[in-house]
């Protein structure tokens, strides 16, 4: 698709934007959203005619890029058979949609409710592990984040629940590792786990663990930094739910999917959850669907019991239409295969030939196409290029830096002091090529703020 200049147009567009449109997680005042006239595959453009290789997948759900052409004349197709229907009836796309992701999703969960997206997914599966146990709290990370909506919002770990939180939902925050930055003193990896995991025990014994209905965790924390669990942990929550008898979610709603050069994140660490919730990458994101997978014994508690809890959209045909032919796709293209051999031939090694070069660079990590670059003033301190949750004047640094990938034509991931390699799944080598180059280029910026 070639990219048609048409600034007027751009203007037009960006004018009724500014004058109607509230965009979320802003000061309405203070933004200055690009004009996007088109997209095709890895990348984007404006009506300007100047194109950028999208590191960001949108939010990290375009997996398999945009306008695929399959996936586009299944919702075509869809739309002219069946455009809508209501989710108390059997369709054909929703049925096989389900009968798809229960057959990718880890151990017996293989029931799928379907919702609208992953917000909304993460509160049904709160609400489904207070139902079963009959318990009202929930324990989740910080650096994490769960969504925007009520009960996810207090879940999420990050500076975006402060202005909603309510203090009354049920929510307790503790410590997960990140050995970088860890809040345990550790200096190894297992150090990080024991410590991290008896951080959790601790929690668990103080609130009592009879009032404990869930654990949630992201397999691998998205926005938050994607910092990879290190070896155990996540089995050791596993087993420290077991004990208690506590529903241990994994929120997989970014890092699936592919995301991680697997099919669901759980899959590196082979630990099953009883819940698991997903969205984004599920259809690309080309309609909005999220669900919940859920495992036979949870499924057992509603087996004559009514789950008081449902969406209108649940479900939606056009949606899962997509979802049908994404995951598809991703079987026959090699699209998760593809994101772990990239991320293992190309991508690790070239973020780590760029902080060699680059001062700012304090630490990469990742996995598949699911990586992020650390950016610090000093590498021996670890303070970070810019405070946390910066704003104006002091997130300078970080802002120079994404004007200066934006000019060499990438448009970043940049959230606090990191930016994140997370392009489409089906990348190609010279797309990551020339994404690690302009990421070089866009370093240089981020270095004059190191000391």
């Amino acid at each position: 698709m070639t990219p048609q200049i048409d600034p007027r147009a751009g203007a037009a567009v960006k004018a009724a934007d500014r004058a109607h449109v509230f965009h979320s997680w802003s000061a309405q005042e203070l933004i200055d959203p690009l004009a996007v006239a088109g997209a095709e595959g890895s990348y984007f453009w404006d009506y300007d005619g100047k194109r950028y290789l999208d590191l960001t997948s949108g939010l990290v759900y375009t997996n398999i890029g945009y306008q695929h052409p399959k996936v586009v004349a299944a919702i075509q197709e869809q739309a002219a058979h069946l455009t809508t229907f209501a989710p108390a009836f059997a369709i054909e796309a929703r049925s096989e949609a389900a009968r798809l992701i229960a057959e990718r999703t880890p151990g017996d969960l293989d029931k799928i409710f379907f919702t609208n997206g992953g917000a909304d997914a993460v509160e049904h599966a709160v609400r489904m592990a207070r139902l079963h146990t009959g318990r009202p709290k929930v324990l989740s990370a910080y650096r994490s984040y769960h969504g925007g909506t009520q009960q996810a919002v207090n879940l999420t770990g990050d500076p975006r629940r402060w202005a909603s939180d309510s203090a009354t939902a049920g929510v307790v925050h503790f410590w997960a590792p990140f050995l970088y930055r860890s809040r345990f003193y550790a200096e190894t990896e297992e150090q990080e786990t024991a410590r991290a995991l008896e951080h959790l025990e601790t929690t668990i014994a103080f609130e009592g663990p009879g009032t404990i209905a869930a654990i949630i965790l992201e397999t691998v924390p998205g926005t938050a930094g994607i910092m990879l669990p290190p070896p155990g942990y996540l089995a050791g929550v596993r087993e420290i739910c077991d004990r208690h008898g506590i529903v241990f979610v994994l929120d997989e709603v970014m890092a699936g999917f592919g995301r991680t050069g697997e099919w669901f994140a759980a899959d590196l660490y082979g630990v099953t959850p009883d819940l698991m919730t997903f969205a984004k990458g599920v259809n690309s994101g080309y309609v909005p669907l999220g669900g919940v997978a859920i495992s036979g014994a949870i499924a057992e508690t509603f087996a004559r019991r009514p789950y008081p809890g449902g969406l209108t959209y649940s479900g939606h045909p056009l949606a899962c239409a997509a979802a049908v032919a994404t995951i598809n796709v991703m079987a026959e293209e090699g699209v998760v295969e593809n994101a772990k051999r990239l991320g293992a031939s190309l991508v690790g090694p070239g973020l780590a030939e760029l902080a060699e070069r680059h001062p700012s660079v304090g630490e990469v990590r990742g996995v598949g196409m699911f990586w992020a670059v650390e950016l610090v003033k000093n590498r021996e301190t670890r303070e970070p290029l810019v405070p946390y949750n910066a704003t104006g004047e002091a997130n300078a640094p970080m802002a120079a830096f994404g004007a200066a990938a934006k000019k060499a034509g990438v448009w970043p991931f940049v959230n606090m002091n990191r930016t994140h390699f997370v392009p489409p799944l089906n990348v190609s080598e010279a797309e990551v090529k020339e994404g690690l180059a302009a990421l070089d280029a866009a370093l240089s910026a981020a270095d004059e703020y190191t000391v």
